[in-house]
C-alpha cells in the first residue's frame, strides 16, 4: 500500500492497493469515512493509477461533497479522547500533554504524531480492560491487536486472539469497557446467544446505553483524517 494525493485544494489522499486478483484499475470511495482507494494489478506502474485517478477528478470530488462530516487532525481543530473534545494546540515541550480541554501535539505533523500517541493510549485502555475482564471471566486470551477497522469495533478469533479498533480511544470510557467486555465474553461464547450476554451482563453489567452509543455516534468517530 502507498499513499499519494490528488492534487488540488484541498488535496485528496490516495491509498493505493495492489492485488493478484485485479486485472483492470478500480476506484473505490467508503461511503464511511470517504476514503479514496485505487486497486492496480500487481504489474501495472503506479503513475497509471495516479493519472486515472486525475481523470476521474471531477466524480471523486463531487462524492466526496457528500461527506461535509469529514474533520481533519490538525492546529486548531478538535477531537474527542475519552469522549471529550479537545482542541489541539501546538505544543511546547516534545511530547504530547492531554489536558481539561486541550491536547498539546509536538512537530509540524500533528495529525500522524497524534495517531501514534492515541493508538498507544488505546492500547493501554484495552489492554487493562481485556485483562480485567478475563481475570473476571476466569479465562486468559492470547494477544491483542489493534486495527483501524471499518466494520466492527472488536473481534474475537477461536485461539483467543482479541482485535480491536484503536478509535474506540475517542469514545466514552465506558464504551471503551464495554467493547472490551463484549470481546472477552467470546472466550466462553463463540457466539451471539442469550448465554453470550449473560456473560456480557456478568462482566460488564448493563450495556445497552453503550451498544446504543456506538450505533448512533460510532461512525462518526471515523470521521477524524490523521494522514493529511
Amino acid at each position: 500500500m502507498a499513499d499519494h494525493h490528488l492534487p488540488g485544494d484541498p488535496p485528496v489522499p490516495l491509498i493505493i492497493r495492489r492485488s493478484p486478483q485485479a486485472r483492470r484499475i478500480s476506484l473505490r470511495i467508503s461511503a464511511l469515512d470517504g476514503r479514496v482507494t485505487l486497486t492496480l494489478p500487481k504489474s501495472l506502474p503506479e503513475r497509471d493509477a495516479l493519472e486515472f485517478a486525475v481523470e476521474k477528478e471531477d466524480w471523486i470530488r463531487s462524492h466526496l461533497a457528500k461527506h461535509p462530516e469529514a474533520t481533519v487532525v490538525q492546529t486548531g481543530s478538535s477531537l474527542p479522547i475519552d469522549g471529550i473534545e479537545r482542541r489541539i494546540v501546538a505544543a511546547k515541550g516534545k511530547r504530547v500533554l492531554i489536558r481539561e480541554d486541550e491536547i498539546e501535539v509536538p512537530g509540524d505533523r500533528p495529525g500522524r504524531v497524534l495517531q501514534r500517541f492515541l493508538r498507544e493510549l488505546a492500547r493501554d485502555r484495552l489492554a487493562a480492560a481485556s485483562d480485567h475482564y478475563a481475570a473476571s471471566l476466569g479465562r486468559s486470551y492470547a494477544r491483542i491487536t489493534l486495527r483501524d477497522t471499518r466494520s466492527r469495533w472488536g473481534s474475537c478469533t477461536s485461539d483467543g486472539g482479541l482485535m480491536y479498533s484503536w478509535r474506540l480511544i475517542l469514545a466514552p470510557p465506558e464504551v471503551l469497557r464495554y467493547v472490551a467486555a463484549h470481546e472477552v465474553a467470546h472466550l466462553a461464547e463463540m457466539n451471539h446467544s442469550p448465554a453470550f450476554w449473560a456473560q456480557v451482563t456478568h462482566l460488564y453489567g448493563d450495556y445497552q446505553g453503550s451498544r446504543r452509543w456506538l450505533k448512533t455516534h460510532g461512525a462518526g468517530l471515523h470521521r477524524f483524517r490523521f494522514d493529511v
